[in-house]
């Protein structure tokens, strides 16, 4: 088993305060399907995002990361539990959770040992939903920008497990019998172009480039955007979600 990459403690201040929030209908979504509400485990939590909205739902939730940073920005919760834990071996009883959630980190995991463990802590019946997003969406002429910066500027620098991501986990094996995928979920926000500034600031191939190169790309990027956005404007950014789903 490989040593995990950990691409996200450095910035995990910023991860928490940039990073898109998922929308209530894909919670709603998954709540339907779930047969039980004694526990859920979100897995690659990062600064608990999920399970903050599984809290509300759950007797128990567990939610683990290989960040210690990304924990320390988890807003405490009585019924959720935090904890430093690989995603392929964990401490969890075996036939232990009703439902299992990775968002936005599966790419990153040893896909044979996670699944193997997935399917050791699930109860028969349980959910398991993985999903991510794709790249932000939000007009022609600003996409075209934002497509040369993804692909030629930093496109060089993201990690090989990005692909992933771009193929919208359908290059990931998954040993399961899958459900149907939900009519597809967008996360939706009102950005300042600063905001879409901080969000590429946590992009993991940005911080590679800088780190290789010694400067920082967003700048130029800003400078090219700024006369298409408007200085003070608000516009809708979208996340196209992708999801895959399997009762276990």
């Amino acid at each position: 088993m490989q040593a995990p990459k950990d691409r996200f403690s450095s910035q995990s201040a910023a991860y928490r305060q940039f990073r898109p929030q998922y929308p209530p209908e894909l919670y709603a979504f998954l709540l339907n399907q779930v047969q039980g509400r004694e526990r859920a485990w979100d897995c690659g939590t990062g600064n608990g995002q999920v399970a903050s909205q599984l809290a509300g739902h759950f007797a128990e939730v567990a939610a683990t990361d290989i960040s210690q940073k990304q924990l320390q920005q988890a807003t405490p919760l009585p019924n959720v539990h935090y904890s430093l834990s690989r995603a392929e071996q964990t401490p969890f009883p075996d036939r232990h959770f009703n439902l299992i959630t990775v968002a936005q980190a599966l790419h990153w995991f040893d896909f044979v040992a996670f699944f193997a463990e997935v399917q050791r802590v699930a109860r028969p019946g349980a959910l398991l939903a993985v999903w991510g997003y794709g790249l932000l969406r939000i007009g022609p002429a600003i996409d075209a920008l934002l497509d040369h910066f993804y692909m030629q500027v930093v496109g060089p620098y993201w990690d090989a497990e990005r692909r992933h991501i771009d193929a919208a986990y359908t290059s990931i094996p998954f040993p399961f019998a899958e459900m149907e995928a939900p009519p597809p979920f967008a996360i939706r926000q009102q950005w300042h172009l600063a905001q879409v500034e901080g969000y590429l600031s946590t992009w993991s191939a940005v911080r590679n480039y800088q780190q290789e190169k010694g400067a920082n790309p967003l700048p130029e990027l800003v400078q090219q955007l700024s006369p298409l956005w408007g200085a003070q404007a608000l516009r809708e950014v979208r996340f196209p979600i992708f999801m895959r789903l399997a009762r276990l």
